[in-house]
C-alpha cells in the first residue's frame, strides 16, 4: 500500500498530505502531558499560539474540523433555533446532520454564486419574533468555500455580511477549515478576518499538512464551554501534544507555501481547460487557491467513471457529482505531479 501511495498523485484533498522528516522530528521532540487533565503543555502552546494569531482569547485543540464547527453551533444555538448558512456550506453536506443531531438546530439555506452571499441574503433569513419560527441564532460563513470552488471572501463584502448578521443578535461562526489559503490569496491576514466573528474553527490537517487536527476559537467564556462539550462528544485526547507540535511546525513553515499550491491549481486548470469533454468551473486564472472543479462531457462517461478509470493509472481525484469532479492540490503533489496528472487525463478522455 504504501508503495502505491507513493507512486500516485493523489489529488482527492488536501487531507492526504504527509507529514515532513521536519515535522516528524518536531512530534517526537514535544514534551508532553494529558490535555483532558489539563496539564498537556505542547497543546496549551499551541491553543495560546491560534488565539493570538486570529486575534481571540482562548482556543480548544480538537479531533477535526467537523467537531470544531458543531461545538460552536452547540454553544452558541440550542433546541429549535435556527442557524443561517449557504446551501453549499460544508456544515450541511459534510458534517451528518450534525446540527441537528448533536444541538437540536435546524438551517436555513442563503445562495449566492460560489458559495458566497451578500448582507441582504441575511437580512432576508432572519425570522421575525413569532411563536410559530424557530429564533434565529447563528451565521456560518465558510472561507475558504469548499463547494464553491475554493472561493474566498473579499473583506469589504465579508464586513458588510457580519456586520448585517450581528446588527439582528446572531452569532457569527467562520467555518476556516482553509482560512490560511484565503488569506495567502487575498492578502489580508487571518486576524483581520476572524475580527469580524465571534468563533473561527481552522483546519491544520488539510493545506497546512498536519495528520490530524483542528482548533475552535473565541471568547475566553465560550471556549471553556466548548471544551466541556469537546469532552461530552468524545473529543478529548491525552498525550495530544504529538499532534498539537505537528500543527504549531505548520503555522511556522507552512503557511506561505500554499502559494505554490494555488499556483498548481492554476497549472492544472490551464492543463484540463485544453482537453475536450472537460470544462474547467472557471478560467485558469481565476482559479481562487487549490481546487478545481471541472465538468466532464457524458460523452466522456461519469464523473466517477473517469476517476475509476484515472485511478488505474496513479492518478487519483474524487467524483463528486454524476458529472463533476474536484482535484486539490497540497504540498505532497509538485508541478511534476500536476503534468503526469494532466498527461493521464489526456489519455483517459482520449480513450488510450
Amino acid at each position: 500500500m504504501q508503495n502505491h501511495v507513493e507512486h500516485s498523485v493523489d489529488l482527492r484533498s488536501d487531507t492526504v498530505t504527509q507529514p515532513c522528516a521536519a515535522m516528524w522530528d518536531a512530534m517526537r521532540s514535544a514534551p508532553l502531558g494529558d490535555d483532558v487533565l489539563g496539564d498537556e503543555p505542547t497543546v496549551a502552546r499551541l491553543e495560546a499560539m491560534i488565539a493570538a494569531r486570529l486575534g481571540k482569547e482562548a482556543a480548544v485543540f480538537v479531533p477535526s474540523g467537523t467537531m470544531a464547527n458543531q461545538l460552536a453551533i452547540r454553544v452558541a444555538c440550542g433546541a429549535g433555533d435556527e442557524i443561517i448558512a449557504h446551501e453549499e456550506s460544508h456544515i450541511i453536506h459534510y458534517e451528518t446532520g450534525g446540527p441537528a443531531a448533536l444541538s437540536g438546530a435546524m438551517v436555513r439555506t442563503v445562495r449566492g454564486d460560489g458559495g458566497l452571499f451578500d448582507a441582504g441574503d441575511v437580512t432576508a433569513a432572519v425570522r421575525t419574533r413569532n411563536i410559530h419560527h424557530p429564533v434565529s441564532k447563528m451565521l456560518v460563513a465558510e472561507n475558504t468555500q469548499n463547494r464553491g470552488g475554493g472561493t474566498v471572501w473579499g473583506m469589504d463584502r465579508w464586513e458588510r455580511v457580519a456586520r448585517e448578521a450581528h446588527a439582528h443578535g446572531l452569532h457569527v461562526h467562520v467555518d476556516g477549515a482553509r482560512l490560511f489559503n484565503a488569506c495567502v490569496a487575498s492578502g489580508y491576514s487571518a486576524g483581520a478576518f476572524a475580527k469580524h466573528a465571534d468563533t473561527v474553527s481552522v483546519c491544520f490537517s488539510k493545506g497546512l499538512g498536519c495528520p490530524v487536527g483542528s482548533a475552535l476559537v473565541g471568547p475566553a467564556a465560550f471556549i471553556e464551554r466548548a471544551r466541556r462539550f469537546r469532552k461530552m462528544f468524545g473529543g478529548g485526547m491525552r498525550q495530544s501534544g504529538l499532534l498539537a507540535a505537528a500543527a504549531i511546525f505548520a503555522l511556522e513553515h507552512n503557511v506561505d507555501r500554499l502559494a505554490h499550491d494555488h499556483a498548481n491549481a492554476k497549472a492544472f486548470a490551464r492543463g484540463i481547460s485544453a482537453l475536450r469533454g472537460l470544462r474547467p468551473h472557471v478560467s485558469a486564472e481565476e482559479t481562487p487557491t487549490n481546487m478545481v472543479f471541472f465538468h466532464v462531457d457524458p460523452a466522456i462517461g461519469t464523473a466517477q467513471a473517469l476517476c475509476a478509470r484515472l485511478e488505474s493509472k496513479g492518478v487519483r481525484m474524487m467524483g463528486l457529482d454524476p458529472q463533476r469532479v474536484r482535484a486539490v492540490t497540497h504540498r505532497d503533489v509538485d508541478a511534476a505531479g500536476i503534468e503526469r496528472a494532466v498527461r493521464e487525463i489526456a489519455a483517459a478522455v482520449q480513450g488510450k
